[in-house]
């Protein structure tokens, strides 16, 4: 059992926190019962003790003015006297009228007889004895008048109680330990079944849920917090293998065509113009692979980048200016029309802060697919500035992207139904999406088929 408390720690410690509390009240309130239960027995013990001294005082003076020898007699006999009591009267002239200390055991000092004498009632202690000293009033005189006595029935109440309480307090303890035990336990029980669910669920079980409870309180809420978490990495783990799978497929796709066109080279002698014919045919497939193999180490950089490290001012207008000059070289039937949607902008506000050589990767793959997508090649490229951002609209009149294919165009290596005839990988817009998402912008995608796709990028420029 302590093994399995110390594994446990959580359930350790709150039942210690418990039990600590617990004894802190219990010791609290077993301090405040004992010493108000003492204060009542001394009050109670010395208001006994004026009674029996006033009882003895009006013998002698009021009721029946007894001779002193006659009531130290009745005093001595009486059954219900306090354990050696003692009884003293005085005048005013501090002369002895009445006592019952025969050994002189009770000794009282002149301050103490003068604040009697000024009314006080004083109450203090004389050895074992308990005195309780008061005034008494007849139709001609003033007395003082002290009674003594031992308390041993009030100690021995006392001593019963320290008992009791001490035994309560030890039981408490125990109960508390218990208690705390059971309760933590309680507590601490949708946490181990989390603990117990989680071990349960590995990378090929992913799709498992942990129990989320009553959902509003602190367990519940984590609890659904971990299944958000898993569905993210369910996703991120079925994404990561339709990438693989997807990029293995790609890859292996022109890596066998050169394979095959060497094989069928290297079968018998050829002429110069039929090996240069099949080398340009093997090259076209090495630069098809190098640019596939590139977009794929984009797509890894652009996934780890951190937005921070991105921190060079660049002109958004130079940007886009530069992607249209690369790609007016290699293909020159191509059609950009670059314009400003707004005179008023002016070249503070297209600022922005990040990465050239990725912003250019982003906005070419735009301009690329317009035109590439469009029967006249023809994409046209508007900029605006709106509020505390650059607005970047392509626009073009292509074939456009079905609805069901709208959801899906941002994972890599997906392609649209009617885009398969159109030489591509699939990975442009992924992987432009990701750039953009990394400079803190966004993007909106909307199509219509036979009508065109019009694409918008918010960058926050420098304010």
């Amino acid at each position: 059992m302590f093994l399995e408390i110390f594994r446990m720690q959580i359930r350790t410690r709150l039942t210690l926190q418990f039990v600590l509390s617990g004894v802190v009240i219990m010791i609290f309130a077993s301090f405040t019962i004992y010493f108000t239960a003492a204060r009542f027995l001394n009050d109670d013990f010395y208001n006994r003790l004026r009674d029996k001294s006033l009882g003895t005082a009006n013998l002698l003076f009021k009721e029946y003015e007894v001779d002193a020898k006659v009531v130290r007699k009745i005093e001595k006999d009486n059954p219900v006297n306090l354990q050696k009591e003692k009884i003293i009267i005085l005048n005013f002239k501090n002369d002895i009228v009445y006592n019952s200390d025969e050994f002189g055991a009770i000794k009282i000092s002149q301050p103490i007889l003068d604040r009697v004498k000024s009314g006080d009632k004083v109450n203090f202690r004389e050895d074992l004895y308990d005195v309780a000293g008061t005034l008494y009033f007849t139709n001609f005189d003033r007395f003082v008048i002290f009674g003594a006595a031992i308390n041993s029935e009030g100690a021995a109440h006392l001593n019963e109680l320290k008992i009791i309480l001490v035994f309560v307090c030890c039981l408490s303890f125990l109960l508390f330990f218990i208690v705390g035990w059971f309760y933590s336990g309680r507590a601490i029980k949708p946490i181990s079944d989390v603990v117990k669910k989680v071990e349960e669920i590995s990378i090929t079980s992913l799709n498992l849920r942990v129990f989320e409870g009553n959902e509003t309180d602190e367990i519940g809420r984590l609890a659904k917090t971990f299944n958000k978490m898993l569905e993210r990495l369910e996703a991120s783990f079925a994404t990561q293998k339709n990438f693989i799978a997807n990029a293995s497929h790609e890859l292996r796709t022109p890596l066998t065509s050169i394979n095959g066109q060497l094989e069928v080279l290297m079968m018998k002698d050829r002429s110069a113009e039929e090996y240069k014919t099949e080398l340009q045919s093997v090259l076209d497939d090495i630069k098809s692979l190098i640019d596939l193999s590139n977009r794929l180490l984009l797509i890894a950089r652009t996934s780890a980048e951190n937005p921070m490290s991105l921190n060079n001012r660049i002109r958004i207008d130079e940007i886009l200016w530069l992607a249209r000059e690369e790609i007016k070289k290699y293909n020159t039937n191509y059609q950009i029309n670059i314009s400003l949607g707004n005179s008023l902008i002016d070249s503070d506000q297209m600022v922005v802060v990040g990465d050239e050589y990725l912003l250019k990767v982003a906005v070419s793959n735009l301009m690329e697919n317009g035109c590439k997508y469009s029967d006249d090649h023809t994409v046209n490229v508007r900029l605006h500035h709106f509020r505390q951002s650059i607005e970047i609209i392509f626009e073009d009149g292509g074939i456009g992207i079905s609805e069901n294919d709208l959801q899906k165009v941002f994972e890599p290596f997906y392609r649209g139904a009617n885009a398969i005839s159109v030489s591509g990988y699939g990975i442009g817009l992924p992987l432009t999406r990701q750039i953009i998402k990394n400079h803190n912008g966004n993007m909106e995608l909307l199509s219509q088929i036979g009508k065109g796709t019009k694409i918008t990028v918010l960058l926050p420029i420098i304010s």
